[in-house]
């Protein structure tokens, strides 16, 4: 008796539940509906049916699935040449010697200022140092290499030297011809706290470059040019005569080594430069170095940057 009580309450909640479903369920169309008039949503046969756009969750480029194939090997290798020509660069395939076997012998070409273009001081000196060599030529088409005559030194954005738009600028050049024989000065890449060195923030194309602060897997050997990081106010030519001496050994000046500069806190050249207070001995070695560098270093300082920048100062 028990049983059968059980088994008839089972069946009225399996029912009851039936007839909750159907009726907060929304109508259904008959079955002998067109599936044609099922997409299309008709809205006077079935105003429930009626369909509102909704939001597609796949871009059109998701769609374009074969963009990336090529018939060949040979097509799938020209592919990528455009990505890495500039980082497999040399000589042999990036320079133009024909034009280094004019009649007028070595020559060197510098563009002429925009005097709309801010440049500075120091790139100022190394295009007027170009233009006082006697390689130097007015004439483009006697020219073996080109130097540009747009600031490309300091590549940090937070830089007030900083040139904006320099793709633009350089790329419509007549005689950029994709960087070929053009040789770019740059001693700042990248911005903080990373100071990226392959950031310049403009392709060079098949330009070749010179550079401060190269690395060893930047550097393209017999191709770029590998120069010292020196002060915005290095002077111009040598000092005073008599001032300079050559070839003295030893050496008539007392110090072996002389530095004075920022130690970044953080970031990369940030471990390097925070040792260098190892090797200082106040005596032939003399590095001095500052905290203060960007907003907000007194937030990152040790406890060597108040002697330091008491030492800096004096």
């Amino acid at each position: 008796m028990q049983a059968k009580k059980r088994y008839l309450l089972l069946g009225l909640s399996v029912g009851l539940l039936l007839l909750l479903y159907h009726v907060m369920s929304p109508s259904s169309p008959p079955a002998d509906i067109p599936v044609l008039l099922l997409e299309r949503g008709d809205e006077t046969l079935f105003p429930s049916l009626r369909l509102s756009p909704q939001r597609s969750y796949v871009e059109a480029e998701d769609s374009r699935y074969d963009g990336d194939l090529h018939i060949s090997a040979r097509q799938r290798r020209a592919a990528r040449v455009k990505s890495y020509t500039s980082k497999q660069c040399r000589m042999e395939t990036c320079f133009d010697f024909s034009r280094c076997q004019s009649a007028a012998g070595f020559k060197v070409y510098v563009y002429p200022v925009d005097e709309t273009e801010k440049i500075s001081p120091i790139y100022e000196e190394i295009l007027q140092a170009l233009r006082n060599s006697r390689y130097y030529t007015s004439n483009s088409s006697e020219a073996c290499l080109f130097f540009l005559a747009i600031d490309t030194l300091d590549r940090d954005k937070l830089s007030q030297n900083y040139v904006h738009d320099l793709g633009s600028k350089v790329t419509s050049l007549k005689l950029w011809n994709g960087g070929l024989n053009h040789i770019v000065f740059n001693l700042y890449a990248g911005t903080w706290p990373d100071y990226a060195e392959d950031d310049l923030g403009f392709d060079m194309g098949k330009a070749i470059l010179a550079k401060a602060s190269f690395s060893t897997s930047h550097y393209r050997q017999g191709f770029d040019i590998s120069f010292p990081l020196f002060h915005k106010e290095h002077p111009f030519r040598g000092g005073e005569e008599g001032y300079l001496k050559s070839n003295n050994v030893p050496p008539t000046k007392p110090y072996t080594l002389v530095f004075k500069g920022k130690r970044y806190l953080t970031g990369i050249g940030s471990e390097t430069r925070n040792s260098l207070y190892h090797i200082h001995n106040d005596q032939d070695i003399i590095l001095l170095t500052t905290c203060r560098h960007g907003h907000g270093w007194q937030n990152v300082a040790d406890e060597r940057c108040e002697k330091d920048n008491f030492e800096y100062d004096k």
